[in-house]
C-alpha cells in the first residue's frame, strides 16, 4: 500500500492486518450466530418466549430507527449539498478574480496586486464561516443541549488558548494592507536586518547576511518600527552614510575631496549621482563629517560599507591625514592655533 512515494503498509504489516481483520470477522460471526440462535431456543419454551421477543427487538428497533433517521435526513442532506456546491463555485470565482488581479491582467484602481492573495484568503475564511452557519441547523443533533455545550466549551478553549495567535493574525492582515515591505525586500525590524524570506499570517521570516533565518511575530512588527532599504533604492537610490571626526587643523575642503573620491572608488556606489559630505556638528575638539553615497543594491550593503571604509582608510593614508579625534587643553601653552590663516 503506497501513497505516491510513501509506503504506508509493507507486506509484513499487510499480512498482520489481514489476520487481525479475519479474527474480528470470526468473532463477529460467532457472536451473531449465538445471538440468532438464542431467540430460536427461547421460543421452544412458553415461559422464555418473551425473552426471545426482547432479543429480536434489541436488534430490529435500532436498525429501524437508523433507517428512519437516514430517510428523514435525505432532504437535509440535499440542502447541505446545494449550499456546499454554491459556496464552492463562489470561492472558485473569487479565486479566479484574485489570480487575475495578482498577475495584473485585471487592474483595480487603489487595489495593489500583492493584496489579491491575502484578500482571497480572508474572503474564503468568511465564506466558510458563513457556510457553516447556514449548514448548522441541518446537521443531525445540532439542537441537542450536549451538542451546544460542547460547542461553547470548544469556543471558550480556543479563545483563551489562541489569544497571541489571534493578535498575530490580525497584525498580519494589517501589515499586508499597510505594505511596509514585500518578499525579497531588505529591511530592518528592531535589531534584525536582512531580506524578507516569507510573509505569512502569523509570522515574518527574515534571512540575515549571515544566512540566519529569524522568525518575527507579526504583532512585534506592528508595534515597532520597520526600515525598508529596498523600496526607494531602485528608482532614487538608497543613501548609505558613514561619519568621521577630524580636527579643526585639517582643511575641510581637503576632507570633502578625500571622502568623495573614496566613495566614487567603491564598487556598488552609483557613479551618476555624486556623493556628498555633511558637516553634522562642530564639537569642542573636532568636526563630524558624514559621507553620503547612493547605492542601488541594498542586499550587498554590508559589503559596500566595508569597501568604502577601506577606501577611506587608504585615501587618508596616501594624503598623510591621520584619522584621529584630537583633544586640546583649555589653557594655551605656546601650541599653535588650529584656526586656518588665509594668505
Amino acid at each position: 500500500m503506497k501513497i505516491k512515494d510513501y509506503e504506508l503498509i509493507d507486506r509484513r504489516r499487510e499480512l498482520i492486518l489481514i489476520s487481525k481483520f479475519l479474527n474480528l470477522i470470526k468473532i463477529f460471526v460467532i457472536l451473531l450466530l449465538i445471538y440468532l440462535t438464542l431467540p430460536v431456543i427461547f421460543r421452544l419454551f412458553p415461559w422464555t418466549k418473551p425473552w426471545s421477543d426482547s432479543l429480536i427487538s434489541f436488534v430490529l428497533n435500532p436498525l429501524k430507527n437508523i433507517f428512519s433517521a437516514l430517510i428523514d435526513f435525505v432532504p437535509k442532506l440535499i440542502t447541505i449539498a446545494v449550499i456546499v456546491g454554491v459556496f464552492h463555485y463562489v470561492k472558485k470565482a473569487i479565486k479566479f478574480l484574485a489570480y487575475e488581479v495578482e498577475t495584473e491582467r485585471l487592474k483595480v484602481s487603489g487595489f495593489y496586486p500583492d493584496w489579491a492573495k491575502p484578500t482571497f484568503n480572508i474572503v474564503k475564511i468568511l465564506l466558510n464561516a458563513f457556510m457553516i452557519v447556514m449548514i448548522w441547523p441541518y446537521i443531525p443533533g445540532s439542537d441537542l443541549a450536549i451538542f451546544k455545550g460542547v460547542s461553547v466549551f470548544l469556543g471558550i478553549l480556543i479563545s483563551f488558548g489562541s489569544s497571541s495567535a489571534i493578535s498575530n493574525g490580525v497584525a498580519g492582515m494589517v501589515i499586508t494592507y499597510m505594505r511596509p515591505f514585500r518578499i525579497g525586500d531588505v529591511v530592518k525590524i528592531g535589531d534584525t536586518t536582512g531580506a524578507v524570506l516569507e510573509k505569512s499570517l502569523l509570522v515574518t521570516r527574515v534571512r540575515t547576511i549571515k544566512n540566519e533565518i529569524i522568525t518575527i511575530p507579526n504583532s512585534a512588527i506592528l508595534n515597532g518600527n520597520t526600515v525598508n532599504y529596498t523600496s526607494m533604492s531602485v528608482n532614487e537610490g538608497l543613501i548609505i552614510h558613514s561619519t568621521l571626526t577630524l580636527g579643526y587643523d585639517i582643511p575641510w575642503t581637503k576632507i570633502h575631496e578625500l571622502l568623495i573620491n573614496a566613495a566614487l572608488a567603491t564598487e556598488g556606489v552609483i557613479k551618476d549621482r555624486a556623493p556628498f559630505v555633511l558637516q553634522t556638528s562642530l564639537d569642542d575638539w573636532y568636526v563630524s563629517y558624514q559621507l553620503n553615497a547612493y547605492i542601488s543594491n541594498p542586499g550587498i550593503m554590508a559589503v559596500i560599507y566595508s569597501e568604502m571604509h577601506k577606501n577611506i582608510h587608504e585615501a587618508f593614508d596616501k594624503a598623510g591625514v591621520e584619522i584621529m579625534s584630537p583633544h586640546y587643553q583649555a589653557i594655551r601653552d605656546g601650541n599653535a592655533s588650529t584656526v586656518q590663516v588665509k594668505n
